[in-house]
């Protein structure tokens, strides 16, 4: 850079000279005659048509003024420029002589001189700046130059002094921390494990829904083991230049050494960890050649290393198998959605620094949250306290936490006005839903019916589970299958048409039928059959190198078959229920036009007791229901 600076100041100091040149003051050639017939003039340099020349006695010349006030003004000068015209020969240098001026002539410069100097220069620079751009280069592909520093490792150290996160800090997933504070005690001490020849895995994957905590959980293993904690993301692996993920990967492996034990996280490392030849193109572009470092350095590590390597993937159905072995990332740790325990824990934890009122109850809160991650929960949090804000309340109370909670799940209220026809349809749909929900065995219980437009939904039907599910069974599935038909069933009694407004519905029961009968083997024609359309392989290339659909043309028939049949049984379970119940409907659907939200009191006062028990208070410790959304069938027109 220094020969740029030179540049720059040489250029400047040219500019500066030639500015001083031609800002003199310039004479006419009449006024300088006058001058020299007056005596005045003391010397002249004459170059070519140009004249430099001083004067004894100062003049006034007029000049052009800046000021709007006076068009111009008198300005005294002593030294002068003037442009003489081609006419003039040496009977004017004779009469300057006998004036007594004195008289300097230089040959000025021509503009093929110029020009010549200029392309001179400027080809000097050109070599120069190439035979830089060589040597620095060939110093970056060695790990320095002008260009060095984009191999090296963008990671983030955080420091023992920044604020320390220990795994109180994070609320519930007991049994993930239990398996993470082996590695705790490994940075602690590691030769209390190599004594009896144990080896703590090299690598630890986290795998789990976004939002779950797995980043937060890393920075918590580096809190408790005191060690320095290196995070990067997977995505600052891939540059522009060929080579620099791999560059990046050596030297934040290297660094991590040269400061263990330690910490290094990489976060979203499906971003890096594909499998590789997974595409139609085959193998040797920038992200393959950065995996295929990171599992060389892995490898690299001694057995005594004490470099823990921490990753963390929403999707490890896509990284690569040699990624995965033993020797690399050894511990697969799934980092689930919280449970009901985790939720309240987190719903304390979030609200530590959020004045709330006596009444918030966190147990029925953590009820009321069924799929909601840890980092849904904060947010849910964050809008209970903004809703307060302005509503200017001076705490948080639970109506704060009960709106909140109905946009995170809900989505937020919409402005629009819907036309009177259109609320007697999305009340008639909404109220279908309900009573068949109320009426079946086995549905989950109703919370709330609203047919306020919320999100993409113009009307909610909000259900609640007995308890935290991780399996259902095949009536479970045939009654949500006939719950979903109720809005779609109910607008054809009552107003004999049906509307878009099913599309949703329509859309998510065909989809739980086809997993009924082609995953789940719930169909008796078909038998204990798994029929796997090729849509295992996430990747293009794959899709189509190998056979889409691995059965014949008459096996698809009869799964088109069955799946029909399935959604017409149920069609026929909801449109059965109704016609029994059409008092219900219809003295729910004219409640909704009347009031727009009704929770569980309300309907049981409307149309008598549900077939579900109602929602019971209970300790801390119970396993209780929980408000999911379960239809958002109304779209927006």
């Amino acid at each position: 850079m220094n020969w740029l600076i030179l540049l720059m100041l040489g250029f400047a100091t040219v500019m500066f000279i030639t500015s001083a040149f031609y800002t003199q003051p310039q004479v006419s050639y009449s006024r300088l005659l006058t001058e020299v017939d007056s005596g005045n003039v003391e010397s002249v340099t004459i170059l070519g048509q140009q004249v430099m020349g001083e004067f004894r006695k100062e003049i006034s010349l007029e000049v052009e003024s800046d000021d709007e006030t006076f068009k111009s003004k008198q300005e005294p000068i002593k030294r002068f420029v003037c442009t003489l015209p081609p006419q003039v020969g040496e009977n004017w240098l004779a009469e300057l002589e006998a004036k007594k001026v004195e008289i300097k002539a230089e040959e000025p410069a021509g503009s093929e001189d110029l020009f010549m100097f200029i392309l001179l220069a400027g080809l000097v620079l050109l070599i120069f700046f190439g035979w830089t751009m060589v040597r620095r280069t060939r110093d970056q592909m060695m790990g320095g130059g002008m260009l060095g520093g984009v191999t090296k490792s963008p990671a983030r150290r955080y420091e023992a002094d920044d604020k320390r996160v220990v795994f109180d800090d994070v609320a519930g997933l007991d049994g993930v921390k239990k398996d993470l504070q082996e590695i705790v005690h490994f940075l602690k001490d590691a030769e209390k494990f190599h004594r009896l020849g144990a080896q703590v895995p090299k690598g630890v994957l986290l795998m789990g829904p976004p939002g779950t905590g797995k980043t937060l959980l890393a920075r918590a293993i580096a809190g408790e083991a005191e060690v320095p904690f290196f995070a990067i993301n997977g995505s600052e692996f891939i540059q522009l230049f060929v080579g620099v993920g791999a560059g990046r990967v050596r030297d934040m492996f290297k660094t991590a050494q040269e400061n263990s034990p330690s910490i290094l996280f990489i976060d979203e490392i499906d971003a890096v960890g594909r499998q590789r030849g997974a595409g139609l193109g085959g193998g040797h572009d920038e992200r393959e050649q950065t995996l295929n470092q990171i599992l060389s350095e892995m490898d690299g590590f001694s057995p005594g290393s004490t470099v823990i390597v921490l990753a963390a993937t929403n999707r490890p159905d896509v990284l690569d198998p040699a990624l995965l072995r033993p020797g690399r990332f050894d511990r697969h740790i799934t980092v689930d959605l919280p449970s009901i325990k985790a939720r309240r824990e987190l719903l304390e934890l979030h609200s530590r620094e959020v004045p709330i009122t006596e009444n918030v109850d966190f147990e029925k809160l953590a009820r009321g949250t069924v799929g909601l991650t840890g980092a849904d929960i904060r947010n849910l949090v964050n809008e209970a306290a903004l809703w307060a804000t302005r509503q200017d309340k001076d705490k948080v109370d639970m109506d704060d936490f009960e709106h909140a909670r109905d946009r995170v799940l809900m989505g937020a209220k919409r402005e629009e006005v819907l036309t009177e026809k259109e609320k007697e349809i999305t009340a008639y749909h909404e109220a279908g839903h309900a009573v068949l929900a109320w009426l079946i065995p086995l549905s989950d219980r109703v919370h709330k019916v609203t047919i306020i437009p919320r999100g993409r939904a113009l009307g909610v039907t909000q259900l609640v589970p007995d308890e935290d599910r991780h399996n259902m069974g095949e009536g479970e599935m045939l009654a949500r299958l006939a719950m979903m038909f109720g809005g779609r069933t109910a607008e054809k009694m009552q107003f004999d048409e049906y509307s878009a407004g099913a599309e949703n519905d329509l859309k998510q029961a065909t989809s739980l039928a086809r997993r009924m009968v082609t995953r789940w083997g719930m169909s008796e024609r078909l038998g204990p059959v798994a029929f796997v359309n090729g849509d295992e392989q996430p990747f293009l290339g794959r899709e189509l190198a190998h056979e889409h659909r691995t059965f014949s043309e008459h096996t698809a028939q009869v799964i088109d078959e069955e799946i029909s049949r399935m959604l017409r049984s149920a069609a026929d379970q909801a449109e059965q229920i109704l016609t029994e119940h059409r008092d219900k409907m219809e003295t729910l659907s004219r409640a909704l036009l009347d009031r727009e939200v009704l929770d569980y009191d309300e309907i049981e006062e409307l149309i008598g007791p549900s077939i579900h028990p109602a929602e019971k208070s209970t300790g801390s410790s119970a396993v209780e229901a929980a408000t999911t959304r379960a239809d958002r069938s109304r779209t927006s027109h």
